[in-house]
């Protein structure tokens, strides 16, 4: 369903002249950062970017992560996001950490996403030093999430996770902003901001 939904939105954007490429067949699967502190990355992240999937399709605002530690393999996770009608819509959901930086995420009652252990499907590929942002997604890059502390970000900022997006494989057109009430305003295509 994912792969239909980003072809659609693949052919969409095409139409409208943007380049679509997929990742660059130089690229390889997406890697984990090398070190990764759990308890400085648990807490409260704010989506600016993400590849358009089927489950947050209705999300048009302030779509959110919290992320509890329970123990040294679980994360409590926490998703949520104002919808399309102002309603806010959320799931609670489970990270069973496989390595440095690599984690199963498993969602209760989601078809293909039920088990607690599985393969790695949550990669923070990219980590600011002051855990500021990050880039995570999946490794074959279906999914791709830009994440941050802070609502709203400053145009550097913005011009640096587009460089990160693109320089870890990501179509930075097929990904769409997210907006916040603090924040960027609309939904648009990673590489025209």
């Amino acid at each position: 369903m994912r792969r239909i939904v980003l072809g659609l939105f693949t052919a969409v954007l095409a139409a409208a002249g943007f380049a679509v490429s997929a990742a660059p067949a130089h690229a390889g699967p997406l890697t984990p950062v090398p070190q990764l502190d759990v308890e400085r990355y648990v807490g409260t992240w704010y989506q600016l970017a993400a590849n358009p999937a089927p489950y947050n399709l209705d999300c048009v605002r302030d779509t959110t992560a919290k992320y509890t530690l329970l123990g040294e393999r679980d994360v409590r996770v926490e998703n949520s996001c104002t919808t399309i009608t102002g309603q806010r819509r959320g799931i609670v959901g489970n990270a069973r950490v496989n390595g440095v930086a690599s984690l199963h995420v498993s969602f209760p009652g989601v078809p293909t996403q039920e088990s607690l252990d599985g393969p790695s499907n949550y990669l923070v590929t990219y980590l600011a030093d002051d855990y500021s942002w990050a880039l995570v997604g999946d490794p074959s890059r279906v999914s791709g999430f830009v994440l941050s502390r802070s609502p709203a970000v400053d145009k550097a900022a913005w011009q640096k996770i587009r460089r990160v997006v693109e320089a870890s494989g990501y179509n930075s057109c097929l990904m769409l902003t997210s907006p916040t009430t603090q924040g960027l305003q609309e939904i648009k295509p990673l590489c025209t901001v």
